[in-house]
Order: C-alpha cells, then structure tokens, then sequence
C-alpha cells in the first residue's frame, strides 16, 4: 500500500496526500488521514467533521469517477482552518440534490455543506478536486 504524502505548504504546515483504490473501503482509510492531520495541527475539534466531510467527498468520487484510483489531501489553510479534499479523473461536477424522504442516497453533499464552512469543486485539465474547509476553535 502507499504510503501518505507530506508537503509542506505556504503556511509553514504540512499538507497530507495519499492515492487511493476507487472503493468504498478507501474512506476508512482517509478518515485516519485526516485524524492524524487533525491531532498534528492540535485541532481536534475539527477531526470528526473533517472526516465525516472526507467520507462523503471520498464515497462521491467512488460512484462517479472514472479511474481506479483517487487522491485524497488534507491541508492547513491557515492557523485554525483545514481543507479536505478528494481528486478525481471526472469533470463532471457535484450537484447537490433535493432527495426525497424515502430516497436512500443523495444527502451527501447536503451534509458537507451543513459541516462545512465553504466547499467547492476546482477544475483539473484532466478532472477535478472537490474539496471543503472547516473551521476550528483557536
């Protein structure tokens, strides 16, 4: 298996990267990633949140992007405020929708977007990173 990538970034942070088999398993896998980044930066308060945004961001590219393999990153942006993010080889855009009470999928977007503070999707020339922030206590 690879092992997770360590960049340090503008902030004087490390960001953290890891490629990742497109399955469902993955997202146990990137929501260690983004605890382990959490509990480094000491912001604790953002890691359940911060990895129940990456499960769903992980379980949309899963199901709708196109290769085997997906890239996972975390980043600190600045002091208390980390960035999740999921790149795929789809260009296709999240949407998020309106699902219907006896629909069984369809909420994920709706929840990052009630974790999140902002979230968005980055065009890539060969696909595209969905990503989303959140805000810690400092």
């Amino acid at each position: 298996m690879p092992q997770p990538t360590t960049r340090t970034r503008p902030t004087g942070h490390p960001g953290y990267s890891e490629t990742l088999p497109r399955e469902p398993e993955s997202a146990a896998t990137a929501r260690k990633l983004v605890r382990v980044a959490c509990a480094v930066w000491g912001l604790d308060d953002v890691a359940e949140e911060g990895a129940l945004v990456m499960t769903e961001l992980v379980a949309n590219a899963v199901q709708h992007a196109r290769r085997d393999t997906i890239r996972v990153g975390i980043d600190r942006t600045e002091a208390g405020r980390v960035r999740v993010g999921v790149v795929d080889f789809s260009k296709t855009r999240p949407v998020r929708k309106t699902p219907g009470p006896e629909d069984e999928g369809g909420r994920g977007l709706a929840l990052v977007d009630e974790l999140a503070e902002t979230w968005g999707t980055d065009p890539l020339p060969w696909g595209k990173r969905v990503w989303a922030e959140l805000e810690g206590k400092r």
